[in-house]
């Protein structure tokens, strides 16, 4: 199981990326293995402010359909425009052409708060 040391997690299994105070955001490796293959990402959120553990779209596999949870409070700025042609992005490279969002943070601060690499393996363990 690929679980980056240089991300941070939820216990909803997105995970984070903060640079220059804008954050990239997806799920984990576990959350694309538990869902199965994907065939569409729905995120109709650009331009709204969320706070965190708010809904910012839907992942939809063969067999469910699962929310996607902000990790942190801030400005959806952009989402990934890949995933409409190519949802299965997602499960090949969930760390990297499977991202789904960027945000402004609200409170860049509030990132440092979420899970380790360490704390998320033990979540999922």
């Amino acid at each position: 199981m690929n679980i980056p040391d240089n991300l941070r997690y939820t216990k909803d299994h997105e995970w984070i990326r903060v640079e220059d105070g804008i954050a990239t955001v997806g799920i984990t490796d576990f959350a694309q293995r538990e869902l199965g293959d994907i065939v569409f990402v729905e995120i109709e959120t650009v331009g709204q402010t969320l706070e965190a553990g708010a809904v910012f779209g839907t992942v939809e596999a063969v067999k469910t359909v699962s929310d996607l949870y902000m990790p942190v409070s801030g400005t959806i700025l952009e989402v990934n425009p890949a995933l409409k042609s190519a949802p299965e992005l997602v499960n090949n490279d969930p760390y990297g052409e499977g991202w789904m969002i960027k945000i402004k943070l609200s409170q860049p601060a509030d990132a440092e708060q979420l899970l380790s690499a360490a704390d998320y393996q033990a979540l999922i363990a």
